[in-house]
């Protein structure tokens, strides 16, 4: 079967199997949420100073949360069968507008600590695999060691004492610069300042895992009898850490990396709090204060779908690494 087929047939399996599994994890999410103690109409009536049990009963009444628990779920369902996440009781708007104006911040977050821990973290793997049971190989292991050990939030808080307090090199919170007019590239550099730091909370744990990974991968597959072949050839040890070594040693990384999405997306949450950074990290810490069970429920829903289409894209990207996997699939 030629690659573009199987691209095509292995697309077909995905769709088939994230419809049931998308509206599983609605389902689920549904039932323990409505777990949780009070509602958007306790929150609302406290912050109206004016929790009457004539005032709740109108917002429960207004935003359905007067009605049982299945009619609420019927009614959420028939929402999505229309394309719609439903309305936001605290925010007054549109649960699509609401994720639609932060869900751009979390993917620029997300894409830039994943694809800085990759790269960092395969470069030492690989240093680490070079220079097995040498120097560097032992300081890159415990600094990873330290690395993983080290909790996201604690590292945040560091990272703005140091370079936003006492040096003032970077910026502690928000994501632009309020009111700068600045645009082009200009625009972009003022963003790229904001975006270092959480960015660096969010990857270093993973930047741990990828250059331990790595370092494990790379002399494994160093072992194996093609390698000691192609060296036996006369292949230059440029190209066979290259074509041979590195390119094989890429498919438990990009599995882990598939892995790794769903807890970016927790860990966004923490930092995307700590840094002030507008995305929909913050907008479901923010949701679950006020108890908007129906941005959460956009939130979890979109993020489920986040995760199946990136790990589809994981295995269409091993069966190009790798053609025996897309066959044997």
């Amino acid at each position: 079967m030629s690659t573009s087929k199987r691209i095509l047939s292995r697309a077909r399996r995905v769709i088939v199997q994230a419809i049931p599994t998308a509206l599983g994890i609605v389902i689920l999410n549904f039932f323990l949420l409505q777990l949780a103690p009070g509602d958007a109409a306790d929150v609302l009536a406290a912050e109206a100073g004016s929790a009457t049990v004539e005032t709740m009963a109108e917002i429960r009444s207004r935003f359905g949360l007067d009605l049982p628990v299945i009619q609420q779920l019927l009614n959420y369902l028939n929402n999505l069968a229309h394309f719609s996440l439903g309305y936001s009781p605290r925010y007054g708007m549109p649960v699509a507008d609401l994720i639609g104006q932060r869900l751009p911040g979390t993917l620029i977050l997300m894409s830039v600590a994943l694809s800085s821990a990759i790269v960092i973290g395969v470069f030492l793997g690989s240093i680490m695999a070079l220079f097995s049971g040498r120097l560097p190989d032992r300081i890159i292991s415990i600094a990873s060691l330290i690395f993983y050990s080290v909790p996201g939030f604690w590292i945040g808080l560091m990272l703005i004492l140091t370079f936003s307090v006492k040096l003032g090199w970077l910026p502690s919170g928000g994501d632009s610069t309020i009111g700068s007019g600045l645009t082009g590239i200009h625009a972009l550099l003022d963003r790229a300042r904001f975006i270092v730091l959480p960015a660096v909370s969010l990857a270093v744990f993973y930047l741990a895992i990828y250059a331990r990974l790595t370092r494990a991968a790379m002399l494994e597959v160093k072992s194996q009898d093609y390698v000691r072949t192609a060296r036996a050839k006369g292949v230059s040890p440029l190209r066979l850490t290259l074509r041979h070594i590195l390119r094989n040693a890429l498919i438990p990384i990009t599995t882990m990396a598939g892995m790794h999405v769903s807890g970016l997306l927790g860990g966004a949450v923490v930092v995307e709090t700590v840094f002030s950074w507008p995305g929909l990290g913050r907008l479901a810490f923010e949701a679950v204060m006020a108890r908007d069970f129906s941005v959460l429920l956009g939130i979890l829903l979109l993020s489920s779908l986040v995760v199946i289409f990136v790990n589809a894209a994981v295995d269409l990207l091993q069966a190009w690494l790798d053609p025996r996997i897309g066959e044997s699939r």
